[in-house]
C-alpha cells in the first residue's frame, strides 16, 4: 500500500468525524482542534526529525568505526545462515546483515536512541540492491515488520515510568511484556514469510528460532527467580553494560585493524546527519495526518464502540480502559507514551488498567512512525504489504497482552 493512501485516509477520515461532531453534536470547537493539531504536530514532527539528529549523528559514526573494523562482517557470518532463509533477496554475506543484527539486538534491550540508526544504515544497504527503489522491496519489508513487531527483552523505559509513578514492583510488567512482544514478532515473521514463500520448516530457521525460544524461556526463567525489587536494576545494568560493551569493541577492533578511528567517526556521523535530514519531510506528514485522524474524535468513537460490543457479548470490559495505548500505539509512540503515563495517574500504577496499559506500550513499536522513517530514508513510496502484516502483528501481540494481563493481574 502507497504511503499517499494511508495519509489521504487519516485526513478523510478525521473530517468526516469532525464534520458529523458539528452537525450532530453542535461541536463548535471541533475545527479549531482540528486546525491547532495541524500545526502542533507539524512542529513536533520537526522537533522529533531534530531530536534525532545527534542520536544519529553519534550511532552513524560508531557504525562506520565497526564497519571498518569488522564488527558488522562478524556479526553478518554469525546470523548470516538464518538471514539467508528470512532474507533471500540479500546476496550472501551482504553487509546489511550484520546492521539488521545490531538493530533486532537494540531493540530486545530497549536501547531506541542505537535501534533506529542502525535500522537507518540496514535500510539503506538494502536499498542498494533493492531493483525498484520507490517500492519496497522483500527484504526490507521483513525488516520493517520485524521492528514494528519491536521484540523487547529489556522494557527499561517503561519499568523507570512506574517506578516514578509509585508502582510498588515496577518490574512486575517485565515477563507479561516479555511474551506479548514475542507472540507480535513472531506472528509478524510468519505473516511476511507466509506472503513471500519462505519455508519456515527449514531446518536452518527451525534451528534459530528453537534457540531464540529458549533463550526467552531461560530470560522469563532467570528473572522470576529474582526479588522483584531486583528486576529493574538488573535489566537496567545489563542493558547499559552491553551498549558500552559494544562501543568499547567496535574502538579496539579498529584501533587493532590500524583504522583512523577518529576519520570514520566523523565519516559515518556526516551520514547521520544528512539522513536526519531527509526525514524531517516524510515525518511531518504522517504526524499530521495522525493528528487530525486523533483530533476529530475518531478514536474514542472507535473505542466507545468496541465497549459496547464485548458489554453486549457478556464479556468483561475492563480491558477496554487501556485499548487508547493499544490504539495510539501504531500511530504514535509519543501518545501512546502519554496515554500509558494518563492511565497510571488516573487508575493508578498498579491498577489493572495501569498495568494493562504498560504491557501494551512494550509490546510493539509503533508501525506508521517506523514506515515513516524507515522507507522515508530512502524514498520509498509504495510499502506494499508491510502495513498490513506489520498491523496483524501488532493485533497478536495486544490481543495476547489483554490475556496475559488477566492471567497475571487479576
Amino acid at each position: 500500500m502507497a504511503l499517499n493512501y494511508i495519509w489521504i485516509r487519516f485526513f478523510v477520515i478525521g473530517f468526516v468525524v469532525a464534520l458529523g461532531q458539528l452537525i450532530f453534536a453542535g461541536n463548535t470547537q471541533i475545527f479549531n482542534d482540528l486546525v491547532n493539531s495541524v500545526f502542533a504536530n507539524a512542529k513536533t514532527g520537526f522537533e522529533v526529525s531534530l531530536g534525532l539528529t545527534g542520536a544519529l549523528t553519534l550511532w552513524m559514526g560508531l557504525l562506520k568505526v565497526g564497519e571498518k573494523g569488522g564488527v558488522i562482517a562478524i556479526m553478518g557470518r554469525f546470523i548470516g545462515p538464518l538471514f539467508e532463509k528470512l532474507f533471500p533477496g540479500l546476496p550472501k554475506g551482504h553487509p546489511a546483515y550484520g546492521s539488521i543484527m545490531l538493530n533486532i539486538s537494540a531493540n530486545m534491550l530497549g536501547l531506541d536512541n542505537a535501534a533506529t540508526p542502525v535500522g537507518l544504515k540496514a535500510m539503506k544497504e538494502m536499498q542498494e540492491v533493492n531493483p525498484n527503489k520507490d517500492t519496497a522491496s522483500n527484504a526490507q519489508i521483513m525488516f520493517l515488520v520485524l521492528n514494528a513487531a519491536g521484540l523487547t527483552i529489556l522494557p527499561i523505559s517503561i519499568i523507570v515510568y512506574r517506578t516514578q509513578l509509585g508502582a510498588v514492583n515496577p518490574a512486575d510488567i517485565f515477563i507479561p511484556i516479555l511474551i506479548s512482544t514475542f507472540a507480535a514478532s513472531l506472528t509478524g515473521m510468519i505473516s511476511v514469510a507466509i506472503i513471500q514463500k519462505i519455508n519456515l520448516f527449514d531446518k536452518v530457521i527451525l534451528a534459530y528460532l528453537g534457540g531464540l525460544s529458549a533463550i526467552i524461556i531461560g530470560i522469563i526463567i532467570y528473572f522470576s527467580g529474582l526479588p522483584k525489587e531486583q528486576i529493574s536494576t538488573v535489566s537496567t545494568l545489563t542493558a547499559n553494560f552491553l551498549l558500552m560493551s559494544v562501543i568499547i569493541l567496535f574502538i579496539v577492533l579498529a584501533f587493532i585493524k590500524k583504522v583512523n578511528v577518529y576519520d570514520a567517526f566523523i565519516e559515518g556521523a556526516k551520514e547521520g546527519f544528512n539522513t536526519s535530514i531527509r526525514i524531517i519531510p516524510f515525518l511531518v506528514a504522517i504526524l499530521v495526518a495522525i493528528g487530525v485522524f486523533r483530533a476529530s474524535g475518531a478514536m474514542d468513537f472507535i473505542i466507545t464502540g468496541i465497549t459496547k460490543f464485548f458489554a453486549w457479548m457478556g464479556v468483561d470490559t475492563q480491558f477496554t480502559g487501556a485499548l487508547p495505548v493499544a490504539l495510539m500505539k501504531p500511530l504514535s509512540g509519543t501518545g501512546a507514551r502519554g496515554l500509558m503515563i494518563d492511565a497510571m495517574k488516573i487508575h493508578g500504577a498498579d491498577s489493572f488498567i495501569g498495568r494493562l496499559s504498560c504491557t501494551m506500550q512494550g509490546t510493539t513499536d509503533t508501525t506508521f512512525y517506523i514506515i515513516a522513517v524507515y522507507f522515508g530514508s530512502v524514498g520509498i513510496k509504495n510499502t506494499r504489504y508491510s502495513i498490513g502484516c506489520g498491523l496483524l502483528a501488532d493485533l497478536v501481540g495486544f490481543t495476547t497482552a489483554i490475556f496475559i494481563a488477566y492471567l497475571f493481574f487479576t
